[in-house]
């Protein structure tokens, strides 16, 4: 008998009514009569939904309560005054539910069929405080669907306590979990409370800080819907405002005092590690998007937190990415390089030219900037590094050629022998592949190797289409990469193509947020004239 054993519910309970979900909203009534619907839809698995309404003015309080009034497992409980974020109401929700279990539910969100079931299954076959499972996000309107942190429900887990996976700090959504109610309550594991953006990083860590035995399942068990073209964004997304990141490093900074309080030191650094991999890099490819004021207020504020961090927060990994970036960033006091910064950023990173070296010819980040050094590259191999590919879309009739550079990195690239490059279009909403072909590599004697292969705008049809590579080297080793976009002379001008198949296509080659070779394009007549007039709507607008 484990030590957590005593505390199990009864296992001779039905699995009838044995679930709580807590369904939180705010003038959101388009939306969260379904996520309430999906909760029901589990079956008599779950015993009630508790929809909190934090004081709604547009009549999604009225719409749930007469879904309360037909469904006798709904309950409606609406909180007086607006707390202005999400930590609140799921406090009142918890403080409201009378089953053994617990899950949470945004009301913008849905649970896909079996969802609860699956997680209490493995709660109780394992005797587990938590089961967790896998959370899809999908984007909307077009549908495409993005597991998050897949790795982690690849295949079923028990752990006895965290620190067996500590991975686990970067799984920090409370809505794919269900807990055992009074584990939350006997540890006091809660929300913060009113405006807290990013409440779920602090709760979680509250949660592994109680050392829970927890159940892993590969099942789906969350449909997290990311709406982009929503009139207000939900606070995860909206990261246009200094306030944001701000409101990200205090959570961040909390949930490692919160873990290292509770002497779970390998988690407390693994999460100082996840927030250099996840939110550093993401929030460095989007710098470029941001005025001056914001980049120097970002960059002050960062340069303040990592500050924080020791000496053995940075011996691990050391040719992470992140780590690059973030030594950059404490050795400089005003921000630099942020287009390079951004490729390194990229997924995968991308270490793009100039390759300096000191005096001693050390390779180092910059000739001005000899402290931070790139020494760790030179012991990894080529399939391992962070090379950078250029890429450009020149036209050429009758079709439309790739052109593509692969660069050297201080001779590991020459030292392994590049041979080919295999490459695909793939379309960003349908996850289909498409032209797929391996194109051989030529040195070019001055620290590159060319490539090129036809395009056929028409085959690849309407959408956005991304490029993905991998670089196939004599050993047989390989490397997946995305590809810079390369700009000037008019490589990523929007061009209309005759098309024999469509009449004709809009082609529009542009840069991502990191800096990767995208292409848009629009088919027919029809598809191009809508381009083109959304886009005079946004010039006179």
């Amino acid at each position: 008998m484990h030590p957590h054993q005593s505390q199990s519910p009864d296992q001779t309970l039905p699995d009838t009514g044995v679930v709580s979900v807590v369904v939180i909203g705010y003038n959101d009534a388009g939306h969260v009569a379904d996520a309430v619907r999906s909760a029901l839809a589990q079956g008599p698995v779950v015993g009630e939904v508790v929809a909190v309404d934090d004081c709604s003015t547009d009549g999604s309080h009225e719409l749930l309560t007469r879904l309360a009034a037909a469904e006798p497992r709904v309950r409606v409980v609406r909180r007086e005054t607006n707390s202005g974020g999400c930590g609140s109401p799921r406090n009142t929700g918890l403080d409201a539910v009378t089953s053994p279990y617990v899950m949470f539910l945004d009301s913008d969100d849905v649970l896909p069929p079996g969802a609860a079931r699956a997680l209490l299954t493995a709660a109780r076959d394992e005797d587990a405080e938590v089961a967790a499972g896998l959370c899809v996000r999908r984007e909307l309107p077009s549908g495409r669907e993005v597991p998050w942190q897949e790795t982690l429900y690849a295949h079923s887990a028990v752990l006895t306590r965290p620190e067996q996976l500590t991975r686990l700090v970067h799984d920090t959504l409370c809505v794919n979990k269900l807990y055992r109610t009074d584990f939350l309550r006997e540890h006091a594991i809660r929300f913060p409370e009113g405006r807290f953006p990013y409440e779920d990083i602090v709760f979680t860590a509250r949660m592994l800080a109680a050392a829970p035995r927890m159940a892993l399942v590969p099942d789906r068990v969350y449909l997290w819907h990311v709406r982009r073209d929503a009139r207000q964004l939900s606070i995860s997304l909206d990261r246009a405002h200094i306030e944001n990141w701000r409101a990200r490093i205090t959570a961040n900074r909390q949930a490692y005092e919160i873990l290292l309080g509770a002497g779970r030191k390998e988690l407390a650094r693994a999460a100082r590690a996840k927030f250099l991999d996840h939110e550093l890099r993401m929030y460095a490819r989007e710098l470029g998007l941001r005025d001056a004021e914001y980049r120097r207020a970002w960059w002050a504020h960062t340069r303040a937190y990592l500050g924080e961090y020791d000496a053995a927060d940075w011996t691990t990994s050391p040719t992470a990415p992140g780590r690059l970036i973030a030594r950059l960033i404490l050795a400089s006091p005003e921000p630099r390089d942020l287009p390079r910064l951004r490729e390194l950023a990229a997924r995968p990173a991308r270490l793009r030219p100039p390759y300096a070296r000191d005096a001693g010819g050390t390779p180092v980040w910059a000739r001005d900037l000899p402290q931070v050094t790139l020494e760790p590259y030179l012991t990894l191999p080529a399939h391992q590094a962070p090379l950078a590919v250029d890429a450009a879309l020149v036209p050429r009739a009758p079709v439309t050629a790739l052109r593509l550079r692969l660069h050297e990195m201080y001779g590991q690239v020459a030292a392994a022998g590049p041979q080919a490059l295999e490459v695909e279009w793939r379309h960003r909403d349908a996850g289909r592949a498409a032209q797929r072909t391996t194109v051989a590599l030529t040195a070019s004697g001055d620290g590159l190797w060319s490539a090129e292969t036809p395009v056929d705008l028409a085959g690849l049809g309407s959408g956005t289409w991304d490029l993905r590579l991998r670089v196939r080297f004599a050993d047989g080793t390989s490397r997946e990469m995305s590809a810079h976009a390369r700009a000037g002379a008019g490589l990523l001008r929007r061009r209309v193509v005759p098309s024999l198949r469509f009449g004709v296509l809009l082609a529009q080659p542009y840069a991502t947020h990191s800096g990767a070779l995208a292409l848009r394009l629009a088919t027919g007549l029809h598809g191009v004239t809508s381009v083109l007039r959304g886009r005079l709507r946004r010039l006179l607008g």
